[in-house]
């Protein structure tokens, strides 16, 4: 295939509801971008929360916006070892079943009942892209990293649509195993 993607290195955010945005911050608060992400319209926001599980913590995690129909927290595997919890690898917004955690924001707390999850592996590409690389929206791909530690990362979800641009996201464990870093270039070499 041959296809060429940059790396986006996921560490652990979340995405709020607009209603636990007013829970967490108060009534009438607005994110405010911090800094525009490769994805159209999604950015880093200045706000941040802590996540409390049963077993520890973590302090400053940041919001990506805009709100969402329902708060997703996407931590690493070691991440959900700290902080004692068993979060699934899904794909984005297929929270089911997984463990929820307590938010805590400057005006108060949120103790989520499920939404935690360790992202699937994925790359998000434009229809545009999708079709110079002869995939759609759903497909699965096999991704070749360079480098000091190479490997091939498996069953790589492909994720086309309006709202997606060329980037494969990872998080920290998964970058770390292959020694990748942001921008970075990898190879789509296979399509299941």
């Amino acid at each position: 295939m041959g296809y060429k993607v940059p790396v986006g290195i996921s560490n652990k955010h979340l995405h709020l509801s607009e209603q636990d945005l007013v829970a967490l911050f108060g009534p009438g608060h607005k994110l405010t971008p911090y800094k525009e992400l490769v994805q159209p319209g999604q950015y880093a926001a200045h706000e941040q929360v802590d996540l409390v599980g049963p077993k520890g913590s973590f302090k400053n995690i940041r919001i990506i916006g805009p709100t969402r129909p329902q708060t997703q927290v996407e931590i690493s595997r070691t991440d959900a070892r700290a902080l004692g919890i068993d979060a699934p690898v899904r794909e984005s917004g297929k929270l089911e079943g997984s463990p929820g955690l307590k938010l805590v924001g400057p005006k108060g707390e949120v103790e989520l009942k499920a939404g935690t999850i360790v992202a699937l592996r994925h790359i998000h590409l434009s229809p545009a892209q999708a079709a110079d690389a002869g995939l759609k929206d759903k497909d699965l791909v096999d991704v070749k990293t360079y480098g000091t530690r190479p490997l091939v990362f498996e069953d790589v979800l492909i994720r086309s649509g309006d709202g997606h641009f060329r980037e494969f996201h990872i998080d920290t464990d998964e970058a770390n195993a292959a020694g990748l870093a942001n921008s970075d270039e990898v190879e789509i070499v296979g399509k299941k």
